[in-house]
């Protein structure tokens, strides 16, 4: 019995101390050139790659622990090296492989291995193009030698021989002994116990990209994105490519990237004898506008919001992209559509691919932080942070149990409004930038306030006030009149049960803060994907990567439009009106002409255009993730 659990202990440990192995080779091979990384920084690319390395090395553990379950019961001895080591030899083949390809082609596109790079290794001729014949071989000597020495090992630690186990009673403290780990192994393989499993984005922690790229297991990166690689290109066809161009190049062509604000901006931002401005951009979960009196929601709800949206800029008619927070967040902060079918935060090929307002502002001289009272990387959300310029984090490990113990979530808004206020007070440099993403209004509505019985009302009332007691304590302060603060939803919410998805979708944009030079209404339609280039127009900052994102108080911005999507559909909103249609079964679900516009006509249209920017976007992404 004491063998065969030395041995799976054995195995356990010596491919985790592959994996590490590896991290340091790839450290000292790859590393870009002229950065001198500290013991420190080695130690954390290691320690926070165990993240990866101990769910993968659980996978990898599976079949030689069901192999000595197995011979528990077997009653004869095993030659249990002759039985294994075709097995360690495969692992070693695909393990070997893949780090060596990943040490090789990590120069060249400067990310990890994943399908996305083996989807090009389909043609060869072009994927090798740009190496010699003697880079290839020597690659492959280096797999070779990795296959041998890794195999060589697992050999090394296995015994040649297992005994028969003869007595029951030893077979069955065995047998117990397995059942009773068998939880703590599959947390090992989970990635823990929290709402979050493994992703590529547990092991960022750093702002210099090239040391989250080293703490990545490679062979963890590669399994990760086999289910993330379909062809979305080919996805939603509707129109041949010239009639799809053609419509499309209708709605996008008017997509301004001028940098200089309009003189009507109602904004103290681009002006070039003023201090940039600081920008808290609030993400506000799920707050959708059926909540909000200064967009015709219920009179009783969000006080607060009404007041602020007296005095600051109103955004009418704002809609947004998709209904979760990992769409919609990217959505906000890249100004890109969200899909029906699949969320490009899960996809880091896809999502480094993208702009991101942290890392045009890092450009201009800001400094970023993210801020969020719950898990980080829910969704791969820190890797999308972290490759698009937030170079600090703040989340639910930055809070004590006690902050954390009322909502399942995190921390409540009233604790994280709290903390935002302290990281504002504390910066000492300028200009800087802070996301901050609400949790309280969301399911299971837990909030340490009572104002309406029903708990959903109850939750987005209590995120009100403590925006407004946020507010009002941040105006105090010298720090206000530099200060920009945007309140926008991450998604709207489907309450109550019978609302349609335009109004789901339907919702709202507030701009407040020292540098609004007035109050003003603004009742053009728009996307929450608009913020990006809106903002950095209205800041005089380039925003032409932004290819979807349009600056809605340009005057070029002619023909106002939101586009929508949603798991079963897509919507198109216009001044004619709002058309959903369901894309599984080819039919539209919804239709609300605007006043005196019953034109069926108008309501194909808008179903035409939605279907054009579907198959659009689609093929954008489709496109994106390596510079071939």
């Amino acid at each position: 019995m004491r063998t065969r659990i030395l041995y799976i202990i054995k195995l356990y440990l010596a491919i985790v101390t592959i994996f590490i192995a590896q991290k340091t080779v790839f450290m000292m091979a790859d590393a870009p050139e002229g950065n001198d990384y500290g013991v420190a920084q080695w130690m954390e690319v290691i320690t926070n790659g165990l993240l990866l390395d101990v769910p993968m090395t659980g996978y990898i553990v599976a079949l030689p622990l069901i192999a000595i379950m197995a011979t528990v019961w077997i009653g004869k001895e095993i030659r249990l090296r002759r039985v294994v080591t075709p097995y360690y030899i495969l692992i070693a083949i695909a393990v070997g492989t893949i780090f060596v390809s990943d040490l090789a082609l990590y120069p060249f596109w400067q990310f990890k291995l994943d399908a996305l790079a083996v989807s090009y290794l389909e043609s060869p001729g072009g994927a090798f193009a740009s190496v010699s014949a003697g880079f290839v071989v020597l690659h492959v000597v280096y797999a070779l030698l990795a296959t041998v020495a890794i195999t060589v090992l697992l050999v090394y630690v296995t015994p040649t021989r297992l005994y028969a186990i003869k007595s029951k009673k030893e077979r069955w403290l065995m047998t117990a002994g397995f059942v009773l780990l068998l939880p703590a192994y599959v947390i090992s393989i989970r990635g823990g116990v929290g709402e979050s499993t493994a992703n590529i984005g547990k092991v960022y922690f750093s702002s210099d990209t090239f040391l989250n790229h080293a703490a990545v297991n490679p062979t963890f990166s590669l399994i990760y994105s086999l289910d993330k690689t379909d062809d979305y290109a080919s996805e939603f066809d509707y129109f041949d490519e010239e009639e799809r161009a053609k419509i499309v190049d209708g709605l996008l062509s008017g997509t301004p990237t001028t940098t200089t604000a309009s003189p009507s901006t109602p904004l103290s931002l681009n002006d070039s004898t003023a201090t940039p401005p600081n920008i808290i951009v609030i993400l506000m979960e799920g707050f959708g506008g059926q909540f909000v009196e200064a967009v015709s929601g219920r009179k009783d709800i969000t006080p607060n919001y009404n007041r602020l949206a007296r005095e600051g800029i109103l955004f009418t008619n704002c809609y947004s992209n998709s209904f979760r927070t990992d769409r919609g967040m990217l959505s906000t902060l890249s100004g890109y559509p969200a899909f029906p079918t699949l969320s490009v935060m899960k996809i880091p090929a896809k999502s480094r691919s993208l702009p991101c307002i942290a890392s045009t502002l890092k450009e201009k001289g800001y400094e970023n932080t993210f801020l969020y009272g719950g898990d980080i990387n829910f969704t791969n959300m820190q890797s999308y942070l972290r490759t698009g310029g937030y170079e600090t984090i703040v989340s639910d490990v930055d809070f004590s149990a006690d902050e954390k113990k009322q909502n399942p979530w995190g921390a409540n808004d009233d604790i994280t409004f709290n903390r935002l206020y302290d990281i504002v007070s504390g910066k000492r440099h300028e200009p800087w930038h802070v996301c901050y993403l609400t949790l309280s209004s969301h399911e299971p509505w837990v909030v340490p306030y009572k104002r309406f019985s029903d708990p959903v009302p109850n939750a987005f009332a209590f995120t009100d006030k403590c925006l407004g007691d946020f507010v009002e304590k941040i105006r105090k302060t010298p720090l206000w009149d530099n200060l920009l603060i945007v309140c926008i939803p991450d998604h709207g919410y489907h309450y109550p049960e019978d609302i349609s998805h335009a109004t789901h979708h339907h919702n709202t944009m507030l701009w407040i803060g020292g540098r609004v030079k007035q109050h003003k209404v603004v009742d053009t339609i728009m996307n929450q994907s608009d913020m990006a280039a809106t903002l950095l127009g209205s800041l005089g900052i380039d925003h032409s990567a932004y290819t979807f994102s349009r600056d809605i108080l340009s005057p070029t911005y002619t023909y106002p439009y939101a586009f929508f999507t949603f798991k079963e559909g897509i919507g198109f909103a216009d001044s004619t009106g709002c058309s959903v249609y369901d894309i599984i079964s080819d039919r539209q679900m919804e239709d609300h002409p605007a006043a005196k516009a019953n034109n069926p006509a108008a309501t194909q249209e808008r179903i035409k255009k939605a279907k054009a920017l579907l198959q659009t976007i689609y093929d954008d992404i489709g496109k994106r993730g390596i510079n071939k």
